[in-house]
């Protein structure tokens, strides 16, 4: 009971905390503004692999510059991303447009989810369901009914544990 006690208190803190530290960490991203979210946002036309701000290509540091002076001149974040995706197209995008094509991205995982659950829902159902359909009679008649090896089986069995 004391255990449980403190671990609900522990617990109680531990939510605290964090719920402290996120709000300080909501609070300092106002002040840094969009451009700075963008950078961790968009991916970097010019190093594959890489979002705008990891990448140390000159090009992407004057990339990083124009936004910041976009962002200083008044320009809203939804149009400067509009001009970025002109410009470099599906290279920035850090996730497929979920329209044409790359709906596929979407789509296919929740498929082969689907289909992989179906495969073992039907597995399962084929190794826990009983071993014939056969009517009730027949199978106690099999069980019931010894044959005549059985017999001679028995006695066989009877003897060797009388020997020991």
């Amino acid at each position: 009971m004391r255990q449980a006690r403190w671990r609900g208190w522990a617990c109680g803190w531990l939510l605290l905390l964090a719920v402290g530290v996120s709000g300080s960490a909501a609070s300092a991203e106002p002040s840094e503004g969009w451009s700075y979210a963008l950078w961790q946002e968009m991916m970097s036309p010019f190093c594959p692999g890489r979002t705008l701000a990891d990448c140390t290509s000159g090009h992407a540091e004057s990339l990083r510059m124009w936004i910041l002076v976009q962002e200083s001149a008044g320009r809203t974040r939804e149009d400067v991303e509009e001009e970025l995706y002109e410009r470099y197209g599906d290279v920035i995008l850090a996730a497929p447009r979920a329209e044409g094509f790359g709906l596929t991205a979407y789509v296919v995982p929740v498929l082969l989810f689907g289909a992989g659950g179906l495969g073992i829902l039907f597995l399962l159902r084929r190794f826990t369901s009983p071993l014939s359909a056969a009517s009730p009679d027949t199978r106690e008649s099999v069980v019931t009914e010894p044959s005549p090896g059985d017999a001679e089986l028995e006695s066989r069995v009877d003897e060797e544990m009388r020997s020991r």
